[in-house]
C-alpha cells in the first residue's frame, strides 16, 4: 500500500471519530440548549470533519490511481526484459507469460516505444516481436523478413509494406 492510500485512510477515520466525539460532547453536555448544540456540530463538521475526510478521500483515489500507474509500468518492465533477454520472443509465449491479452501486449509494445526506451521489429504474420539496437534499425533500408521497402508508420515505428513487418526505432 503506498503512502497517500494509507495517509487518506487516517484521515477519513479521524474525521469520523472527531465528528463523533464532538457529536458526542455536544449532545451530553447539559449546559448546552439545543439550537447552541446544533450550531457547534454544525461548525465542529464544517470546519473539522469535512475537510479532513475530503482530504483523506482525494488522498486515497490518488493512491489507487498511483497504484493503476505502477502496476502498469511493472508490467511494461517485464516485457521489455524478457524480449530483451531473449532477443526474439512469440507473441503467443508474451501473452502467457504477461498472463494478458494479444491486444495489451501490442499496446504495451506501442507505450514502450512512444517512451522511447524499445527498439525492434514484429512480425505480426508470424507473431514473433525481436528486439535490435536502434543503429542496426536506423540503418535499416530493406525489410530483414521479406525484403521489401520500410516506410515511416508514425513516431518510432516504420512498417514494411510487404509482409507487414513492424519495426520500433527508439
Amino acid at each position: 500500500m503506498n503512502s497517500n492510500r494509507l495517509v487518506g485512510i487516517i484521515l477519513i477515520v479521524v474525521g469520523i471519530v472527531i465528528g463523533f466525539v464532538a457529536g458526542a460532547w455536544l449532545f451530553t453536555n447539559e449546559g448546552l440548549e439545543g439550537p447552541a448544540r446544533i450550531l457547534g456540530l454544525g461548525i465542529a463538521l464544517l470546519v473539522i470533519v469535512a475537510p479532513m475526510v475530503g482530504g483523506g478521500i482525494y488522498l486515497l483515489s490518488m493512491g489507487q490511481k498511483e497504484s493503476v500507474t505502477a502496476s502498469k509500468a511493472q508490467q511494461q518492465r517485464k516485457l521489455l526484459n524478457i524480449v530483451q533477454t531473449r532477443g526474439s520472443v512469440s507473441m503467443n509465449d508474451m501473452v502467457i507469460e504477461m498472463q494478458t491479452s494479444q491486444d495489451a501486449v501490442k499496446q504495451m509494445i506501442y507505450d514502450l516505444v512512444g517512451l522511447g526506451v524499445f527498439s525492434g521489429y514484429i512480425n505480426w504474420d508470424k507473431g514473433i516481436l525481436y528486439s535490435s539496437e536502434a543503429s542496426k534499425l536506423r540503418d535499416l533500408t530493406k525489410c530483414p523478413n521479406c525484403g521489401g521497402e520500410i516506410t515511416l508508420g508514425g513516431k518510432g515505428v516504420a512498417k514494411c509494406k510487404y509482409c507487414g513487418t513492424e519495426f520500433f526505432l527508439s
